[in-house]
């Protein structure tokens, strides 16, 4: 079913990393500089998920066993140092996620080199190192991204689509794992509704949100693949949608048979596959 298929670790079946994206306001104050500061809805509605969705999400992962991969915006980080500290103090991992959720589309590389490395010094002061792994925001990543997380020797990129398992990503300064995300295990379309960013999708109800990443992980788990879903803590971290994603999960953890790791532990493992997995050459 895969042409290039991984073992996982201990005969386990598949594996699998609920990734979330901690935006918090980050969004609406990139998306309208000149007023975003007055837009109480849209910040407070950013604001539930470092203070409400994170810790009950964190209280799950705790009583669950799991230890996973958060990503968050530098500006997210310095601004709920709090968060921070809660992530780190449980175990998990935080990767890179731009400074403030620009998309790197809109302004030069000059400018993005700049805010990528005010971010990396943010890391660096919160977390006491560099971060492993990277997701562009709206995984719009670029060449000259890709070449920049290379040379700053990042293990790992989550923001390109060409396979369902990890694959190596070449260039001419080095290589790097990409772990690949798709909109099929992403909860904006299902449950955003962000007038201010012109995202007005239908919001849907949370079993009929939620199901489709379960018959995404269905598939995986019978092939023997990897599972990844891409969740908010705004949107997927609301209670009702949350306590949909706990049905799922709990009867998957009784299996015992699914290797759930951060994605640092994924690529490193992904790695041992070196000379098998799948090559994607990308011109920097």
């Amino acid at each position: 079913m895969f042409l290039h298929p991984m073992t996982w670790p201990d005969n386990t079946k598949c594996a699998a990393a609920i990734t979330f994206d901690i935006d918090a306001d980050s969004l609406i104050r990139d998306a309208r500089r000149e007023d975003g500061e007055l837009r109480l809805q849209a910040i407070s509605m950013g604001q539930y998920g470092p203070t409400v969705g994170v810790p009950r999400i964190l209280e799950s992962y705790k009583r669950y066993g799991l230890t996973q991969t958060f990503f968050m915006p530098g500006w997210v980080m310095e601004n709920y140092p709090g968060t921070v500290e809660s992530i780190l103090k449980a175990g998990h991992e935080i990767g890179h996620h731009s400074w403030r959720h620009e998309d790197p589309m809109n302004h030069s590389d000059e400018v993005e080199a700049e805010l990528f490395g005010k971010a990396m010094d943010v890391h660096m002061k919160l977390t006491g190192r560099h971060p492993r792994g990277y997701r562009a925001p709206v995984y719009s990543i670029t060449p000259a991204i890709l070449k920049r997380l290379i040379e700053h020797n990042f293990l790992y990129d989550s923001s390109m689509m060409a396979d369902d398992l990890p694959y190596l990503v070449e260039t001419s300064v080095g290589n790097l794992i990409e772990l690949p995300p798709h909109w099929g295990t992403d909860d904006w379309p299902p449950f955003a509704h962000f007038a201010e960013i012109n995202y007005m999708m239908p919001v849907r109800g949370p079993s009929a949100g939620i199901a489709p990443f379960f018959e995404e992980f269905n598939a995986m788990y019978e092939a023997g693949g990897f599972w990844m879903p891409v969740l908010h803590p705004f949107l997927t971290g609301r209670l009702a949608r949350w306590r949909e994603v706990e049905r799922y999960l709990e009867p998957i953890l009784e299996k015992g048979d699914v290797w759930f790791a951060t994605l640092e532990d994924i690529a490193n493992h992904a790695l041992k596959d070196i000379d098998t997995m799948r090559r994607v050459e990308i011109q920097v």
